[in-house]
């Protein structure tokens, strides 16, 4: 039988999501829109949630146990007969990074962990980019990994709805897992546990959640001298004064490249909304992971990327670049920007000074006003979700909590986090680490510093000062590092001023299965690709006309149905609210 409500504990008590909490992708959904928006990102987030009113504190605190104190490692004894972990990590198809399920680290994992209690620890690789598929393939196999892992909240509601997932004990969890417990606890993210009256989650930490600088678009500043900017654009018509003087210098003939549309979230129209927002417009047409095409703020975002095709600036050639051609073609001097997720190796900027020694780089500001605002997509106040497998026995599902607690211990997390002292990092003056950016040794770490290895405990590494955290988060030896780093941190306190003004937006929460959802994002997911690529290279004179034709059929494909479900989950108070 499907799940059909969250449990009203939820509904009650979720608030405020427009000024806290946040993406990239790493990641969203993890897709770039360099067709529409050099600035646009799609965050590997959707909402946020805080408690409202004395009724909604009084219910909420009935899910919310003291801390939890004894138990924990101490008390674990290894199991009598061996148990097998199966643990999901995202094989993202990047290169250079070492096989995901066998390699020096998830060996360290093993011989650490698994040995240690007679556990067997294997790793589930899921594709980052088909998450959805890639479940539901294990599930309808019978093989469905011990944990259950993703970022947005209606994947892992969905998950519950179709039986993938199994109910627990909280008070249990916290006995064997007393760290990881009290860290949700201190972080108040006991409430988005249960569904139907049941426990279903746990969650991950998720540093700078509002006022993430993880994702980053480098822009030829270059170029932009050579044509008499001094600055990197601000503004749309700045951008496209900019690129079109780019293309007549002859420097580069479609300096806004692009690439394909792929998956759930390819497009975010955070920046094209009206502000202040009405809150069931927000509610109903805000979630990033199906695209509201029938939303105006939507038909603004595509009719830019329009402009921009027929002013040439967009590489005609998009709709069939993936991402590896996109990043080669700007390493190669084929496109002006190139956005992606920092850390202290980053390809993409380590092969362009290789290519171009005198080049020099800028990071887009936060600043950077595309649609309406510089509104952004804000990250969860949570990072990865965690359920766990309806078909896994009650000893591999405590091993799964084991390993959740093991892992959050500070020793073990930053050995997964750095590496090997003088492999990975060395230690510089001011006591910190510091990553070797082209370290390819035995102990070479998984994607952005294994960070889908920790992925369940925190989403990203931090030294706890933005500084210091920007910085170990960059590579130490490029041209430009100290250059570099001084943007970003100015990007930051740009996301802290934004934040504060309430422009770092976070979708609607639903305290309900919105079932034509998973109905029907399949299907409007296909047709969103096709319409959009079609709408992008049509005649500027025809645009209007079409997109409105394209946005009706898209709404008879079951977009109306979803926005019905979600108007009457808004009206009968199951969702989170704006602020007031």
């Amino acid at each position: 039988m499907k799940k059909k409500t969250l449990q009203k504990v939820l509904a009650l008590a979720v608030a405020a999501v427009m000024s806290l909490g946040t993406l990239a992708g790493c990641g969203s959904s993890e897709t770039t829109t360099e067709s529409a928006a050099p600035a646009e990102t799609a965050a590997e987030s959707t909402a946020e949630t805080a408690a409202e009113g004395d009724a909604a504190g009084e219910e909420a605190a009935a899910t919310e146990a003291a801390p939890a104190e004894g138990g924990g490692m101490d008390s674990w004894e290894a199991f009598a007969e061996n148990v097998t972990l199966q643990v999901p990590v995202y094989d993202r198809g990047v290169e250079g990074v070492p096989d995901v399920t066998n390699n020096y680290w998830t060996q360290w994992i093993q011989e650490n962990f698994g040995d240690q209690y007679n556990v067997t620890v294997e790793f589930v690789p899921i594709t980052r980019n088909d998450v959805m598929t890639d479940y539901a393939l294990l599930a309808s196999a019978g093989t469905l990994p011990t944990m259950l892992m993703e970022f947005d909240y209606p994947k892992l509601a969905q998950w519950a709805n179709e039986g993938y997932l199994s109910t627990f004990s909280m008070d249990e969890f916290a006995a064997v897992a007393p760290t990881y417990y009290n860290r949700m606890v201190e972080l108040n993210q006991l409430q988005y546990s249960t569904m139907d009256g049941e426990t279903y989650f746990v969650f991950a930490e998720r540093p700078y959640s509002d006022t993430s600088y993880s994702w980053q678009v480098f822009v030829r500043m270059d170029w932009l001298e050579e044509v008499g900017y001094d600055h990197v654009p601000e503004t749309r018509e700045e951008y496209l004064d900019a690129m079109q003087k780019i293309m007549d210098a002859g420097i580069c003939e479609h300096p806004g490249g692009g690439s394909m549309l792929t998956g759930l979230g390819s497009d975010q129209n955070d920046a094209f909304r009206t502000m202040p927002f009405d809150e069931q417009e927000w509610a109903v047409y805000g979630d990033y992971n199906i695209v509201a095409m029938s939303w105006e703020p939507n038909k603004k975002l595509v009719q830019y990327a329009n402009e921009e095709y027929n002013l040439g600036i967009t590489n005609p050639e998009y709709y069939v670049t993936d991402t590896e051609t996109a990043k080669a073609n700007f390493v190669n001097g084929g496109q002006y920007s190139f956005g992606g997720y920092i850390s202290g190796n980053v390809d993409f900027l380590t092969a362009f000074y290789e290519q171009n020694p005198d080049g020099k780089l800028a990071i887009q500001p936060a600043s950077y006003v595309y649609g309406e605002t510089s509104a952004y997509r804000a990250d969860n106040p949570f990072g990865m979700m965690v359920g766990f497998s309806s078909s896994a026995t009650e000893d591999e599902i405590k091993a799964a909590w084991m390993y959740l607690e093991w892992m959050s211990q500070e020793d073990v997390l930053f050995t997964l986090q750095w590496g090997v002292e003088g492999e990975n990092y060395t230690v510089g003056e001011d006591g910190n680490p510091v990553s070797v950016g082209d370290y390819d040794g035995d102990c070479k770490q998984g994607y952005n510093n294994n960070a889908d290895y920790v992925a369940p405990v925190i989403a990203s590494r931090v030294l706890g000062d933005p500084e210091a955290d920007i910085r170990a988060s960059f590579p130490t030896d490029l041209p430009q590092t100290e250059e570099l780093v001084a943007q970003i941190l100015e990007f930051y306190n740009t996301r802290v001023e934004q934040a504060s003004e309430g422009l770092a937006i976070v979708p609607c929460m639903y305290a309900t299965v919105i079932d034509a959802e998973s109905d029907y994002r399949d299907t409007l997911g296909s047709l969103y690709t096709q319409y959009r690529d079609e709408l992008t290279m049509c005649a500027p004179e025809e645009f209007d006309a079409l997109y409105d034709q394209r946005a009706q059929e898209y709404l008879d494909a079951g977009y109306q149905e979803i926005i019905d479900e979600r108007t009457e989950a808004y009206q009968a108070g199951l969702t989170t609210k704006l602020p007031q």
